[in-house]
Formats: C-alpha cells, structure tokens, sequence
C-alpha cells in the first residue's frame, strides 16, 4: 500500500517512514504543504500523513483543497497544537483521524493500519483464502501454518491486491501502487512478482483475467 508522508520535521519524518517500511509500505515524503497538494491531487496513494505545520502552505488549506476537488484518500493528520478546536478544524476539513505530537511510532502505525482497513471495508486484520492466511499488520503470511518468505514487493502486490479483494485490478494501478514518486515503474514486472506469489502461496490465490488484470476472489 502506498501512502504520501507530509511532515517538515526532518528526524521525525524518517522515524515513521522507517516504521511504515518495516510494514511493507511504499512512502513518498514531502516536506512542505505545496509539494503535499500536489502529489495527494496527481498520485494514486492508498493513505496520506498531512502535518498541518508544514512550511510554505499549511495542512488545513491543503487538506480541503483535496476535498473540494474530490481526493477521497484516507487523511490521518498530525498537529503539535493542543487545543480542542485545531483537532475539530482537521476533522471538518476531512481527515479520517489524527493524532497529537508527541506521540508514539506504534499508535502511529496502528491507526495507518486501521484506516486502510476501513478504505477497503475490512474489519479483521488477518486475511484467510484455503490454506494461506496474510497478517495485513505486519505483512506475512503463511501456507499450511507455515510461514512464507516474501520480498517487500511481493509484499505490496498481495497487500494490494487483498485490500481490494473482489476487485479486478489492472496491472497499470497495481504498479502505481507498489512504487515510489521517483521508482521506476514497470508494469511487466507485476506478472513477475504474480508467479513469483503463485510459486510461494499457491496457484489458485490470485486470478488472471487475460488481458484485464488480477484479482483475488471474495471468500
């Protein structure tokens, strides 16, 4: 799954996107509220961290530039600024969640997994198709109880694809999914990582539509 991290603090910002890789996730970072718009209006991203103190434009304005043009993506914002009332500002703007500075890498994370759960209309964390079960939380998953060694875009691809069980999926979304603003994007490469997911998980987890794309039945 791929999310755009807008945050200005230099330090901070590499503490999540180090926590959010380690879960799978592809990031793109910004650090200041122009940029921020710009990608969340262009970019296909599946979760946005918004600071609302970025330099240049603040996240407020950004946010409900997102909203008025219809940029339905999850908004979970982030705000050093304890009053009440900023937190209700961020929540009518649009966002989806938010959280209070300082707060822990965790929380963070938890609440990330949370959202993108809701977005796909998910409640349990733990995906089950037959013999294979994938932990949404951490991105691993096991065949028969056994667990399976996956490279972290093998990762996004069944992420991907398992959040929008029941959905064909083209392979041209599911590479703006799996890579970065500046990655090289290759559509040819998704049938590699399929057949590499069918080899480790079984031939049957993931349909082809020929011509189409991929998806993964609803049980």
């Amino acid at each position: 799954m791929r999310i755009l991290l807008a945050e200005d603090e230099v330090v901070l910002c590499d503490q999540i996107k180090k926590v959010l890789l380690a879960e799978g996730r592809i990031v793109d970072v910004v650090h200041d509220g122009q940029e921020a718009c710009f990608l969340g209006a262009t970019e296909s991203y599946d979760m946005i961290i918004l600071d609302l103190g970025l330099p240049v434009r603040d996240g407020i304005s950004v946010l409900r530039e997102w909203r008025s043009t219809g940029v339905a993506t999850p908004v979970l914002i982030l705000t050093a600024r304890d009053a009440w009332s900023d937190r209700v500002d961020g929540l009518d703007a649009g966002a989806d969640d938010y959280l209070t500075k300082p707060f822990h890498l965790p929380e963070l994370a938890a609440r990330v997994r949370a959202a993108l759960r809701r977005s796909s209309g998910r409640s349990n964390p733990l995906f089950q198709h037959g013999d294979v079960v994938f932990d949404t939380r951490h991105g691993r998953a096991t065949l028969d109880g056994v667990p399976v060694d996956l490279t972290s875009q093998e990762v996004a691809v069944l992420s991907y694809l398992i959040h929008n069980t029941g959905r064909l999926i083209s392979r041209t979304e599911l590479s703006e999914h799996i890579y970065a603003y500046d990655g090289d994007r290759d559509s040819n490469t998704i049938a590699v990582f399929i057949n590499r997911l069918r080899k480790k998980l079984g031939p049957d987890l993931i349909q082809t539509v020929r011509g189409r794309g991929y998806m993964i039945d609803a049980a």
